[in-house]
This record gives structure tokens, C-alpha cells and sequence, in this order.
């Protein structure tokens, strides 16, 4: 009998110790400021590919060209 109640109590430590793990885990990956870390870092990423990039600065450069003849319209 005194040995089941101390494998009893060892399945629960050991249980109650993959709990503590699981919880911890689901902290760090949670973590709102290690979110918006990582998501900037991938933007960075993504932004700093060649096809993006130069779409991106085409669009700008259009968008300057817009405006300048908008203005000088006038």
C-alpha cells in the first residue's frame, strides 16, 4: 500500500512538473512584445526582398510624380 501511494505521488509531481513546463512554454510563445519582434522581423525580411523593394520604391516614385504634377498644375 505505502509503495502505490508513493508512486501515486510521483505520477502527480512528475504531471504536476510537465504542467509547470507546458505553462511556461505557453508564456514565452504568448509573449506580446517576442510577437511584435518576431512580425517586424519577418516584415523586414519580406520588405527587403528585391522584387518587393523595388515594387515598393516604383509605387513611391509614382506617387511623388503625382503629386509634383498635381502641384505644378495649379
Amino acid at each position: 500500500m505505502a509503495r502505490d501511494t508513493e508512486r501515486i505521488e510521483r505520477e502527480i509531481e512528475t504531471a504536476r512538473n510537465r504542467l509547470a513546463n507546458t505553462l511556461d512554454e505557453l508564456a514565452v510563445r504568448a509573449d506580446p512584445q517576442r510577437i511584435a519582434d518576431n512580425t517586424k522581423q519577418a516584415m523586414i525580411a519580406k520588405v527587403n526582398e528585391p522584387k518587393v523593394k523595388y515594387s515598393l520604391i516604383g509605387a513611391g516614385a509614382l506617387v511623388v510624380v503625382l503629386v509634383l504634377v498635381k502641384v505644378f498644375r495649379r
